[in-house]
């Protein structure tokens, strides 16, 4: 029985001490470590088109992949896209993994007390997709509904703060590791309806057909995109800051956003 009790006590010191440790390095500037070695890592889903995913060669591309590659440029950082489990985004964050949350990551009230956020440079909008020929119009044709939107979103984030989900059918929303499987099974008929970032969105049902598709003029509300780092990277935030800042200025953003979007979005 003593040992039994020391076990049990060393294991709870053990997980103060880890803790602790945890919190602590949150709180550590390490620009000096990311300029030792000269290179950034920008943390992705490479399925979130068309912010960063995958061309047919299977490279890297998009909005933000353009933006951040421009950025770290700017602040003499040569830059590493690490493609991550959107559900465990800022663990990679705190963890190390990565140095940056750059991928139409929304800022929230939730995420501000995690995670550091650059300016917005991007507006945007979660919108509910249907196929053109659903019955469902308006939010209140959701109720008893099958949605779906990805795991660990914005999306749901949203759904979760309009308390929209118990209205659903069996009150839950379908979770997809991608939204591109949410739109695969809303093309199959499986769910009724997706909750997504309105970038996205726009250019998905662009690329597989906008006959398809209807986007409801009722949304889950307006929210912007900023870059995520950790809550000790001060010097990041403020050298990241100034290169976004000079993009906007010259017309490099703009220049960006027009090659992806038609049009310039940059807030």
């Amino acid at each position: 029985m003593k040992k039994l009790k020391f076990l049990v006590v060393s294991v709870l010191i053990l997980g103060l001490i880890f803790s602790g440790c945890e919190v602590k390095n949150k709180s550590i500037d390490t620009w000096n470590k990311i300029e030792e070695r000269e290179s950034i890592i920008v943390g992705l889903d490479d399925t979130f088109v068309p912010m960063g995913f995958r061309d047919k060669d299977g490279g890297l591309t998009g909005f933000d992949v353009e933006l951040a590659r421009e950025a770290a440029l700017r602040m003499g950082l040569k830059v590493e896209f690490q493609p991550i489990d959107w559900n465990l985004k800022e663990q990679e964050l705190d963890s190390g993994n990565i140095d940056l949350i750059w991928n139409g990551y929304s800022i929230s009230e939730d995420r501000l007390k995690k995670v550091n956020f650059t300016k917005p440079y991007l507006d945007n909008r979660q919108v509910i997709v249907t196929l053109n020929s659903s019955d469902i119009n308006t939010k209140e044709d959701l109720k008893n509904r099958i949605v779906a939107t990805q795991n660990s979103s914005s999306s749901l984030e949203a759904l979760e703060k309009a308390d929209a989900i118990k209205d659903f059918k069996n009150a839950e929303a379908i979770l997809f590791d991608t939204y591109n499987e949410a739109f695969m099974d809303l093309e199959a008929g499986r769910v009724e309806a997706v909750v997504a970032d309105q970038v996205l969105a726009r250019y998905y049902i662009a690329e597989r057909g906008e006959e398809k598709y209807k986007v409801l003029n009722d949304d889950f509300g307006d929210e912007e995109y900023g870059v995520g780092l950790r809550l000790g990277d001060k010097v990041l935030l403020e050298r990241l800051n100034k290169a976004l800042d000079e993009m906007k200025k010259d017309g490099t953003a703009k220049a960006i956003s027009e090659k992806w979007f038609g049009e310039n979005i940059i807030k």
